[in-house]
């Protein structure tokens, strides 16, 4: 949508007598612009936390981060933050940005279901 209407105004740019002198190059950029905001919206899309026998793998906005189950020492949804943290062995944390307060029951469900899978595989390690 967002590129839609950059592309549309983009393509507009020079129709009509507004006493600006656009250019080929303006209507470029303009289409540019507008691919780059939605390239960047789409950015948002990407979190996924993926569980499994070798452990948790989290995907934030810009990267992957695998964390096998040795490393795990929780997940916790502190009061008052946008969404849950993996804790990890070593006191430090990961954010899971897949798994967003806003959710509310599907937020807790997911919450309740990492932690089961949680404690079948640490349980299958020993």
């Amino acid at each position: 949508m967002i590129a839609a209407a950059f592309l549309a105004g983009g393509i507009w740019l020079r129709t009509g007598s507004t006493g600006v002198n656009f250019r080929v190059v303006d209507q470029i950029a303009m289409i540019g612009i507008g691919l780059v905001i939605a390239a960047a919206v789409l950015l948002l899309t990407r979190p996924r936390v993926r569980v499994g026998a070798g452990g948790v793998s989290v995907r934030n906005i810009l990267g992957d981060n695998d964390f096998s189950w040795d490393t795990v020492r929780g997940v916790t949804f502190p009061d008052r933050k946008a969404w849950a943290r993996l804790e990890l062995v070593n006191d430090d944390y990961v954010p899971m940005l897949a798994i967003r307060s806003n959710d509310k029951v599907r937020a807790a469900e997911a919450m309740e279901r990492l932690r089961e899978l949680g404690v079948k595989y640490t349980a299958e390690q020993k």
